[in-house]
């Protein structure tokens, strides 16, 4: 039978420790619910104590099959266990697991704790022991371990064996700076394996501070740990932690691993990955890492015109994985690299069918070559790029028309005597014979201003006839803006990404020497793509 390898999420406690991350409440709620259906066998939701948050989440964390966990500190020198007021904190959060810091390294201990080496040893004995004594299930953060070790290798084995003796289900072996590299860390836990530490009782902690977290997780399963730590997406400090997202489908799909361990995550949760990592970045507000492995927008991208006609014979020509086994997508994007291969399977994937030696392709592939060189870009605009090819081919509705449109941006004191931002939008559209005029402003509930885009789009949905109710769901996630020439000549491309209550996405470009221009052809393409696919209209006019 397989060997049981165990999963522990860390999103909630380390990955909260990134730049710019803080979750709330009920995010940390969603994120460990999403952890719970994935499959991971323990899930780290914070420091009890440490702020409010986390004690919230604690008071409120769903009933999961995996075992929520409660991260905290050894107890200090001086006192003992059961009267460590920090300690105390976290025990009382009442999770099934309770995973505490404690330092491996006698530089720190000496150093940054100021206590002897024994003092230390006796910390981590009696934490763990106190743990135990409550039913609870221990496991002991080994910080420093890996530089520890290399410095005093009998002092860090000493410290993991203060926990393992006193009851420690688990002891974390945590490359805390992120230096080590996969030999060493493969070396290491063989070393400590050998020096009579169960492998079945060791885990592993990376940083990614040299690209290596996934590799120098991977070493140590293969020297014998059998559980891995990780977050969602490698968030976490400084270069973030080993990433959950590429670890989990390498242990599932590739060999040995996938044949060798049991991980616990089936092959329906892992077709939800790309999903999960998505809901993630949508929590954070972040574009998501299109080269990403398995779950980024291009990790099944095939741009060159050569691999483009190779996938289209067989895709294992140039993908290691089928897509659709973490629920990504294949794509084969339009640049003026492309050929006729790129050009026919984007065409079908778009559901538009064309015979070969179709002239329209040609006309296609030079209209996107010329584009391209007025600074259009069709590698990541897919749905733009559809709709220049329907154009082509006739297949492209009018919908409506736009004859004409302003916006204006205007600075002003408010009743605080503030100066404020205010833009408004005049947008005049042609909708089935008829013309329409809608005026907004881009004032958000707050009363803020959220800029001359937002106020023509609000202005070009407001009153689109039959189509306005078809928008309803349809909203901009992503604004991107770029100068490809500078000076007096400058060009301005705007990819706008938008996505619709369906959990489509797609993304258009516009390109003008003016902002706004480029900005509203986007818009106006994005509009556009989304009632193709909800009207099923298709036919020119």
């Amino acid at each position: 039978m397989a060997e049981r390898l165990y999963l522990y999420d860390t999103t909630l406690r380390d990955g909260q420790q990134t730049q710019g991350v803080q979750f709330s409440t009920s995010e940390k709620i969603q994120i460990a619910e999403a952890l719970d259906a994935l499959g991971v066998d323990y899930i780290e939701g914070g420091w009890p104590g440490a702020n409010p948050t986390d004690s919230e989440f604690f008071d409120a964390a769903p009933k999961t099959t995996a075992v929520m966990t409660a991260f905290g500190m050894t107890k200090r020198a001086g006192r003992s266990a059961e009267n460590d007021d920090v300690l105390a904190g976290v025990m009382n959060a009442g999770t099934r697991a309770v995973c505490l810091v404690g330092k491996s390294h006698d530089y720190h201990v000496t150093q940054a704790l100021g206590i002897t080496l024994d003092e230390n040893l006796e910390n981590i004995r009696a934490s763990v022991a106190h743990i135990v004594a409550q039913g609870r299930e221990a496991l002991f953060d080994a910080e420093h371990f890996f530089d520890g070790y290399k410095d005093n290798p009998g002092y860090a084995l000493a410290a993991c064996r203060a926990a393992l003796e006193a009851g420690a289900r688990w002891v974390v072996l945590c490359d805390t700076n992120g230096g080590a590299l996969p030999a060493e860390v493969g070396r290491i836990v063989g070393d400590v394996i050998a020096a009579g530490l169960p492998g079945d009782h060791l885990a592993i902690h990376t940083h990614n501070d040299t690209e290596n977290a996934v590799a120098c997780s991977l070493a140590a399963v293969d020297a014998g740990a059998r559980q891995i730590q990780g977050t969602l997406n490698g968030l976490g400090e400084r270069c973030g932690n080993a990433n959950l997202t590429t670890l989990i489908p390498t242990l599932l799909l590739k060999e040995p691993y996938a044949s060798q361990f049991d991980i616990g995550v089936s092959m329906e949760a892992l077709a939800g990955m790309t999903r999960v990592s998505r809901m993630l970045d949508d929590i954070l507000n972040r574009v998501p890492t299109r080269q990403a492995a398995y779950v980024g927008a291009s990790a099944f991208a095939h741009k060159a015109g050569l691999h483009a006609s190779a996938i289209l014979k067989d895709p294992s020509t140039y993908e290691h994985i089928e897509p659709g086994l973490v629920g990504n997508d294949r794509v084969i994007p339009m640049s003026n690299q492309a050929g006729q291969s790129n050009l026919r399977k984007r065409l079908s994937d778009a559901g538009l069918v064309v015979e070969a030696g179709n002239p329209a392709l040609g006309t296609i592939l030079e209209r996107i070559k010329q584009r391209e060189s007025d600074g259009y870009s069709y590698d990541t605009a897919q749905a733009s790029f559809e709709l220049l090819a329907r154009a082509e081919l006739g297949q492209m509705p009018a919908f409506f028309e736009v004859k004409r449109y302003k916006v204006t941006v205007e600075r002003r004191k408010n009743k605080y005597n503030r100066m404020v931002s205010l833009s408004e939008a005049v947008v005049v559209v042609k909708v089935d014979g008829e013309k329409r005029l809608s005026v907004s402003e881009s004032l958000d509930e707050t009363g803020s201003d959220r800029g001359p885009v937002n106020a023509l789009a609000k202005a070009l949905r407001k009153d689109l006839g039959r189509y306005s109710k078809t928008l309803d769901d349809m909203r901009l996630v992503d604004f991107k803006v770029r100068i490809t020439q500078g000076g007096t000549e400058a060009v301005t491309r705007v990819i706008i990404d938008s996505e619709d209550g369906r959990g489509r996405r797609w993304s258009t470009v516009g390109v003008s020497a003016n902002i706004i221009d480029a900005s509203f052809e986007a818009l106006l393409d994005a509009i556009r793509w989304k009632l193709i696919r909800d009207t099923g209209e298709t036919d020119a006019v």
